[in-house]
């Protein structure tokens, strides 16, 4: 069983890089004799490897690093049909993959799960005994401590304990939460937001999604409600929303709501086709990508204001990174952020696959699993 101790040792490395031994006793404010034994017990178990050897004014040290094939992740992405399943080590590298053709009943899904589990471990060669847990990403409400899923209407599931119900069924830690945040602690740990203590993730797809990571941890909020932008209201009086209300963000910005505003116009409704018309000066398409771009740099910019990230990372599962749309959000949060001398805003913008869902729920049962976090 790992302790505290070990975790807070294995999360500096994978936030900073390898570390030697007094590198870490600095850090973590332990004596030397503790450290090397903590140090020992994680090699011994197979956690943690020595790696370069750095020469100072002393003695050379040894710095540690993280084993890579120590231990394994399974993630399984519900936000899409087939539901989709990827197997990664302890570096967050993919190093198996699966779909699983299943009904959307929780026991249909517990059931599929446990047969894909073993076929991506062998296709992958990797032993049952080092999967270290499972993680779920769900669109929808959940509650992270129950593995439970307080609502999804895509799923149309309502309190569903889907985390107990599949360890139950695989005999494995099973960790679940919302897509949105499992997307954004993959970014943290494994991807471009590593070593980051207050960064953001925005997902555009069909739905807009945003997963914020506060002082290094997740955060989700005193309900498991935080970062919902894609209801935060950008049009007073606008088109009605799912959700009830009228004018949220996802009535304006998502990529299902741009395809419905293009096809109106009797356009294509693909993103890069769009930008492309507008690259070609039709007003229709420009008119739109304007206002979808401008609604999404607005809630940006919002946030930013609210909580000073040192960086976001825009994800678009659609069009160019560099096209009209993109460059109209990127307009738009300059132009609403307050400047200061001090500070860079620092938006990056990434092309968001279908797999990333599943990358991230593997990387919370990493996270929670491993890292404590």
């Amino acid at each position: 069983m790992l302790t505290e101790m070990h975790a807070h040792i294995l999360r500096l490395i994978n936030q900073s890089g390898p570390l030697s031994r007094m590198e870490l006793v600095r850090q973590l404010g332990v004596s030397k004799a503790t450290m090397s034994a903590l140090a020992a017990d994680l090699i011994e178990r197979g956690m943690l490897a020595e790696g370069e050897v750095v020469y100072g004014a002393g003695r050379p040290s040894v710095r540690l690093e993280l084993a890579a094939s120590s231990a394994f992740f399974i993630g399984v992405s519900l936000a899409s049909t087939p539901f989709i399943v990827r197997l990664t080590d302890l570096h967050g590298t993919v190093v198996g993959e699966a779909t699983m053709d299943s009904g959307s009943a929780p026991e249909e899904v517990a059931g599929a799960i446990v047969l894909v589990v073993e076929q991506v471990l062998a296709s992958a060669g990797v032993n049952r005994e080092r999967l270290a847990g499972i993680g779920i990403a769900i669109p929808g409400l959940v509650d992270a401590d129950a593995g439970s899923c307080i609502r999804s209407t895509l799923l149309s599931w309502r309190d569903v304990a889907i985390g107990p119900m599949i360890a139950q069924a695989t005999g494995l830690a099973t960790f679940v939460e919302n897509d949105a945040n499992a997307l954004a602690l993959g970014e943290h740990l494994f991807g471009s937001l590593r070593g980051s203590d207050a960064c953001a993730v925005i997902s555009v797809g069909d739905g807009i999604g945003c997963g914020l990571i506060i002082n290094g941890e997740l955060h989700r909020g005193a309900r498991g409600g935080a970062g919902e932008i894609a209801h935060s209201t950008i049009e007073l009086n606008g088109l009605p929303c799912k959700c009830g209300k009228r004018g949220c963000l996802d009535t304006l910005a998502s990529a299902k709501s741009i395809a419905n505003f293009a096809r109106e116009a009797g356009l294509p409704g693909d993103l890069a086709a769009l930008g492309e018309a507008a690259d070609h000066g039709n007003q229709n398409a420009i008119a739109i990508l304007h206002r979808a771009g401008a609604a999404l740099g607005l809630s940006v910019s919002q946030l930013i204001q609210t909580m000073d990230p040192a960086r976001i990372v825009i994800a678009l599962s659609e069009g160019p990174l560099d096209g009209p749309h993109a460059r109209v959000i990127r307009q738009t949060i300059e132009a609403n952020v307050m400047s200061s001398e001090t500070r860079q805003i620092d938006v990056a913008m990434m092309r968001l696959g279908r797999e990333a869902w599943a990358v991230g729920a593997a990387s919370v049962a990493a996270g929670r699993g491993l890292f404590r976090l």
